[in-house]
């Protein structure tokens, strides 16, 4: 084959809107050698894989074949897969999620941890006994090129995700394809195959700035290269154009957004959200931030949170509670720095939620550094946690150091483990009333799943058809890890909010009522309810059915007396949630009484009964009459 590299010979550098990282690219070693003369893989990728492409079906139309994928990783991983993924389906190939159908398998690894890697290498040698052409992707072949599973595969590096279509081909034909050289940031506007339609996971940098002794991710990622403001404005336009519900913004580090580019996160933010709709359908979420990049703008960060647009929820790893554990992973901040950040947040965002990470057995952490993590989550009591164990990743620094015996690490995961399960963060909810945003499918297969302004996962009974819809519920009891709602009324994606309902548990966009995202006071481009401007909401109840006159002759009396009974106790019940808003709200004014509807229904029930009673009897005397 030519050299797949002359595809992109002669171009003209970065597409406008993004940039190039500041490292520089990143080879790949040498395939063959001839004569101390090296010729590099990418300039010769003519070499075939493993015996197994040999039994691959040459008959196949090229661009019809199936592909299964595998996404190991964070959110910034399955964003790389949903890319690949559309490419691969605007090609013509078809995506299965069963491995045995599919002629090619294509592996999205991650590198934070062993276990992972670990899933990777197992899946690949089922690949391989299963005579499959295989492609790997992510940051394990881009940080570790050398891995001996990885021997005859074809890889695409990190930044070469939107060549996927050139890898397949070839790797289809028998070819082996290694792209690893970084040039340019992925386009955002490639196509893409969502997990979750509703959702869009939104890159908007790679790498990042630090340099933590144990992590493998910046050896793939690089050095921190940050997509524009513009381009990333313009991919929210389109995605909410495109019926998205959640805006998901990722990276290795979003707090480190822009200082490649002389502007900064809260610069971002504040472009974002300006483009969100105004009746509060679309809501955003701000990826992981690490605490140095948040001292810095903590106030202006809160602002944006108060959003009702934006989600009062940041993931803020702290990784430990000793300060001397933290100065030996190189995490460039102090434990009382991660409080001003949790205080700062929680004091100036009503509802705020943080989740953080912990590494247990870090190098060198005696008890007493370890007792110092379980009093910090003890004081915290955050209600969500990550809790991992040390696993030394080839080539960091932290892999190196004298390691804490195996059964002591293991020993303060379950431990931690254990005081964290013991949290009730959720006890107290019950009977509020909450607006949620719907957008998947419990894994019961019963409920749906929805988020409050501070992320609290919500389990609900409802159809399938109030996915990427908001709704009123209330809170009728607590889990460990979720609430459980009853649905009041589901609110229009269309329209915007009214008075009547925003000010249930939905703080103001800030504290001086103008809006977050602009410096000048104006009309905020989301707003509920707030001093600078209010609108009015059409409110839907989940199941109100108003019949038609048509639909009067069409069906029989039973049936219109059911919907209009069905009609009339919705509409009570909205206007009772109303009373409940306005006067007492947990305090319950549902009451027993029968309006016209239910009178006419149960005596049409009655009258259906003795009429079946009285034929019974009927047929039953003509029987005995006739013998």
């Amino acid at each position: 084959m030519d050299d797949i590299e002359d595809l992109l010979a002669g171009g003209g550098g970065s597409p406008p809107g993004f940039r190039l990282p500041l490292t520089a690219s990143v080879g790949v070693n040498p395939k063959y050698k001839k004569k101390n003369k090296t010729i590099n893989t990418l300039s010769k990728s003519t070499s075939f894989l493993h015996d197994s492409v040999s039994s691959y079906d040459t008959t196949k139309i090229p661009g019809t074949e199936t592909i299964y994928m595998k996404t190991f990783g964070c959110s910034h991983n399955q964003s790389d897969s949903e890319y690949m993924a559309g490419q691969l389906s605007a090609f013509g190939y078809n995506l299965s999620d069963n491995p045995d159908d599919a002629d090619l398998w294509l592996i999205n690894t991650c590198t934070v941890k062993s276990p992972s890697q670990s899933a990777m290498e197992t899946l690949i040698a089922k690949c391989r006994n299963g005579n499959k052409p295989l492609v790997v992707a992510g940051c394990v072949p881009q940080g570790s090129r050398d891995l001996k599973e990885l021997e005859g595969v074809s890889i695409v590096g990190v930044q070469q995700i939107d060549r996927v279509v050139e890898v397949v081909e070839e790797t289809l034909k028998g070819h082996e394809v290694r792209l690893l050289t970084r040039k340019t940031l992925p386009a955002l506007d490639l196509p893409k195959v969502r997990k979750n339609k509703f959702v869009e996971i939104l890159p908007i940098n790679v790498g990042c700035l630090g340099a933590c002794t144990y992590c493998k991710t910046k050896h793939a990622r690089g050095h921190l290269g940050s997509y524009t403001v513009d381009s990333l404005v313009g991919r929210i336009r389109s995605v909410i154009a495109d019926g998205v519900r959640e805006i998901w913004l990722s990276s290795e580090d979003t707090g480190a957004y822009g200082r490649d580019l002389g502007v900064n996160l809260t610069i971002l933010l504040n472009a974002l959200v300006v483009e969100l709709p105004s009746d509060g359908s679309t809501m955003l979420r701000i990826g992981m931030t690490n605490p140095p990049y948040m001292l810095e703008h903590l106030k202006e960060i809160a602002e944006v949170l108060r959003h009702p647009c934006v989600y009062s929820f940041l993931h803020v790893p702290v990784q430990s509670g000793s300060d001397t554990i933290l100065s030996a992973m190189n995490r460039e901040y102090t434990v009382g720095e991660f409080k001003t950040v949790v205080d700062t947040l929680t004091e100036m965002v009503p509802g705020m939620q943080i989740a953080t990470d912990i590494i247990c057995g870090f190098p060198g952490e005696t008890d007493e550094d370890f007792q110092q993590t379980v009093n910090l989550i003890k004081e915290y009591k955050f209600s969500q946690v990550h809790i991992s164990q040390f696993y030394p990743r080839p080539g960091t620094p932290a892999a190196r150091m004298k390691k804490v015996p195996s059964t002591v690490v293991k020993r303060r995961s379950r431990e931690l483990t254990s005081v964290f399960e013991s949290f009730t963060p959720y006890v107290g909810m019950e009977g509020k009333v909450e607006r949620i945003w719907i957008t998947e499918i419990a894994t019961d297969g019963t409920h749906l799943v929805g988020h409050t302004k501070g992320y609290i996962q919500v389990l609900v009974l409802g159809q399938e058809s109030m996915l990427g819809t908001s709704a009123i519920v209330k809170i009728m009891s607590v889990g460990r890890w979720s609430v459980f709602g009853e649905v009041i009324e589901i609110l229009n994606r269309g329209s915007a909010s009214s008075e009547s309902r925003a000010n249930i548990n939905s703080p103001r966009s800030n504290l001086d009522g103008t809006c977050a995202c602009s410096k000048e006071p104006e009309p905020c481009a989301c707003e509920l309810k707030s001093s600078c401007g209010h609108t009015e909401e059409k409110i839907v109840s989940v199941l109100r059915n108003v019949p038609t006159p048509s639909e009067y002759s069409s069906q029989n009396l039973i049936g219109w007396l059911l919907r209009k009974r069905k009609n009339s106790f919705h509409k009570r019940m909205e206007n009772e949630a109303v009373l409940e808003y306005d006067e007492n709200p947990g305090t319950s004014h549902h009451g027993c009484n029968w309006g016209p509807a239910d009178k006419a229904l149960f005596g049409g029930i009655l009258v259906s009964l003795l009429t079946i009673i009285a034929s019974f009897l009927y047929l039953g005397s003509r029987g005995l009459s006739s013998k």
